[in-house]
């Protein structure tokens, strides 16, 4: 298995929404609600291109998850700040058959790689959702610690769900 990431691009979003669709029951515990463009290859040419002009700006860091060259999610760091803070925000999925093998735990290892020696980053913060044990283990994994406790964080499949807080200093 060769696990790696590559910035995403625009061209992807044929497969992106192919994989979005095969996975939509896997995701929907986990994600916010989405509406059924997003499923689309429209609806992911516009997301994609969304998260390149972020990228651009440097807010952003889209990468796709991918295994001997097919697609198997999608990670990436958000709400890149500089100054002071020099901190982003993890975020990722990976698909139903990738789940298990050590497929999150590659890209994850690989992005806070790139935040660190690339991006020059301080911190990486990643939020799952208090029952996501197996996300939560991805980022134990990879040097994350759990610092806190956010109520009603985000809207996830239809309600504010608590989210754990964990988070990474490059010099941990």
């Amino acid at each position: 298995m060769t696990v790696t990431t590559r910035l995403a691009t625009v061209a992807d979003a044929a497969e992106m929404a192919a994989l979005l669709r095969a996975n939509r029951d896997f995701l929907a515990p986990w994600e916010p609600d989405r509406s059924d463009e997003y499923f689309t290859e429209e609806g992911q040419r516009l997301v994609l291109a969304d998260m390149l002009r972020q990228h651009e700006a440097g807010l952003t860091l889209p990468h796709m998850i991918v295994e001997d060259d097919r697609i198997l999610g999608r990670i990436a760091l958000s709400t890149i700040a500089r100054g002071p803070f020099l901190s982003a925000t993890l975020g990722y999925w990976v698909a139903a058959d990738a789940n298990g093998r050590g497929v999150a735990t590659a890209a994850v290892g690989r992005v806070v790689r790139l935040a660190f020696d690339d991006l020059g980053l301080h911190r990486v913060e990643a939020g799952t959702l208090v029952h996501n044990r197996a996300s939560q283990r991805v980022l134990q994994a990879n040097g994350f610690r759990q610092y806190g406790l956010a109520p009603r964080y985000l809207w996830i499949a239809g309600a504010w769900r608590d989210h754990l807080l964990f988070q990474r200093l490059a010099d941990d």
